[in-house]
Order: structure tokens, then C-alpha cells, then sequence
């Protein structure tokens, strides 16, 4: 894994680009299983083609083929495009770290928070506009065990959301998918114990859901804190530790808010890096995906990529 830390703040070698007055170069990633992925396809590139790009187009049906294909492809293009969802845009985050490549997002998925949170409508001509109008915005990235994530890391809950959560059920009940696999998580949940390391402190906890955020929303529109943004150079932490889980419903409103922290129950913490530490090794989610497992290190990667938004 290269050390994306020390390299962040090196201003990266511009990609060689077109030749003046050419049409931009982007690589079109699309992910045909997600929620709008199939349909969209010739949507996508006639309308980038449209806004003056020079397009090759993949399609793609696993996590490792995204990367890989940013890398390869990267001497040949000055951008990347990734049509799919949270998980798709996911996918991308090691190729673009390694090409520094400019990407856009068409929000083709179902919880698309990555795209809530820079302000990219789910709309897909407006948001290829902001694409072909080309005006970037530089944002931090965070990383699990050297694993990168936009939106949350998080343990506990959202594992077994993630599991239960299957794509099926996304193309069939879209958002409304989230409440009804997170109905069936809450009926099983357990607390567990957890060690939490920030600015060499310890604390141990007993919790149902520690998330590690990035970025501002997750899960399909909740915030994982009032005044989080994906620019702000830090991670913000919150550990929900509940007498009984079912509490967690009267917090809901609270949760899409990002004012969960004014719970008593709700422990928030905001850094650069955190340590979590279990008895056991459990799954860390990294924006609806299992990346990681504890004991887990999370680290910001201020300005770490540039991508096209309002």
C-alpha cells in the first residue's frame, strides 16, 4: 500500500492532458448492477460526448476491477467518471489515490451519499453538467488499515446492515431497502466492548455502532455530525452506547440531522487518527463494503483528491 499520507501534500505530477483544444480524455467506469447502472449506459456517454468529452467506456462487475482499470488506463485519459453508487466510487478511491486523477461521480446507486455530500444531484443530466463543466473541488479522503473511504468506516450495526443489505433488495425497495434491513439487524444486536484510542488516550466502551466519518452523510442520508464536511482536514467519531437499541429509533431525526452528539448515549470525538481495538477481530464497513478488520487505525488524508462538483 503506497503511504497516501506523505504523499498528499506533494502536488502530484499533472496527467500529460490533451493537446490544446482537444476534448478532454475520461475514462467512463460503469457499474451495470447497480440500482440505475444497466439503464444508464447509453444515457451517460451520449450526454458526456455531448459536453465536449472524448469517452472509453468499461463496464465492470467487481470492486478490483475499478482500480485496476484507473491505473492502466491512466496514462491515456485526464479524467475519470464512476457511474454506480457509494460502493462503486468506493471501489475507485485506491486508483485515484495512486493517478491523482480529476474523477466525477454519476449517482447511479441507491443511498448516494458521497454525491449528497458534495452537492451532485441525482439527476443525471444535471449531474453530468457538473462533470463537462469541468470545475473541481479538492476534498480529503480517509483510510482503515490503508484502505481509503469517502463517506464512514464504522463497526458494529452497519456490518451486519452491510451483509443484510443485499443488492437485491436495493433495486427493490431502493431507500426504503435501509429500513427494512435495518429492522432486521436491530432485532438481533448486541452490544460489544471496545477500546478506542484518540491523542494516545484510551476508552473503553460498550457499544452497538462506532462510525468513523469522513465525509458527511452515510447510510443513506444520515449525518455523521452537525458541521462535518469532506474538506475539513479531520474524522469525526461517535460511539452509540445504548442501554437498549431500541432507544436508537427516538434517535433517528437526530441522526439525519447530525445532532445525535446532544444524546447523553452518544459519545462524539473529533481527530485526525484513531486506534480501535476489540477482544475479537470484527468487520469495519467502509462505505457499505467490509474492507478491514480491528484492531483498525484511522487516518484523514487532507487533500487527497480533486473531483468535479458545484
Amino acid at each position: 500500500m503506497q503511504n497516501y499520507i506523505e504523499e498528499s501534500h506533494a502536488v502530484a505530477g499533472e496527467p500529460a492532458g490533451a493537446e490544446p483544444g482537444a476534448a478532454r480524455r475520461a475514462l467512463v467506469l460503469i457499474n451495470p448492477n447497480s440500482r440505475r447502472g444497466a439503464e444508464a449506459v447509453d444515457e451517460v456517454s451520449r450526454r458526456l460526448e455531448a459536453g465536449g468529452l472524448a469517452l472509453q467506456v468499461e463496464t465492470f462487475t467487481s470492486p478490483e476491477e475499478v482500480s485496476s482499470d484507473i491505473v492502466r488506463r491512466a496514462p491515456e485519459v485526464d479524467c475519470v467518471v464512476v457511474c454506480g453508487g457509494d460502493g462503486s466510487v468506493n471501489a475507485a478511491g485506491p486508483g485515484l489515490l495512486e493517478t491523482r486523477l480529476p474523477f466525477g461521480i454519476v449517482p447511479l446507486g441507491t443511498g448516494n451519499d458521497l454525491a449528497r455530500t458534495l452537492g451532485i444531484p441525482e439527476d443525471l443530466g444535471a449531474a453530468i453538467d457538473i462533470i463537462t463543466a469541468g470545475k473541481e473541488r479538492t476534498i480529503d479522503i480517509g483510510l482503515v488499515n490503508g484502505k481509503p473511504f469517502f463517506n464512514v468506516a464504522s463497526l458494529g450495526i452497519s456490518t451486519d446492515l452491510a451483509h443484510t443489505l443485499t443488492s437485491d433488495i436495493k433495486r427493490r425497495f431502493g431507500r426504503l431497502g435501509y429500513a427494512l434491513a435495518a429492522m432486521k439487524v436491530l432485532t438481533h444486536a448486541r452490544p460489544f466492548t471496545a477500546t478506542i484510542m484518540s491523542k494516545g488516550e484510551p476508552m473503553r466502551v460498550k457499544t452497538y455502532q462506532i462510525a468513523v466519518g469522513n465525509g458527511r452523510y452515510y447510510g443513506g442520508g444520515m449525518a455523521v455530525a452537525e458541521h462535518a464536511t469532506i474538506d475539513d482536514h479531520h474524522l469525526d467519531l461517535y460511539s452509540l452506547e445504548l442501554s437498549s437499541v431500541w432507544k436508537f429509533a427516538l434517535m433517528l431525526r437526530a441522526f439525519r440531522a447530525g445532532s445525535h452528539g446532544a444524546w447523553e448515549e452518544v459519545r462524539t470525538v473529533r481527530c485526525t487518527e484513531f486506534e480501535i481495538h476489540t477482544r475479537k477481530p470484527r468487520p469495519v464497513n467502509c462505505d457499505g463494503e467490509i474492507c478491514a478488520h480491528t484492531p483498525a487505525k484511522f487516518q484523514v488524508v487532507p487533500k487527497a483528491l480533486r473531483v468535479f462538483a458545484p
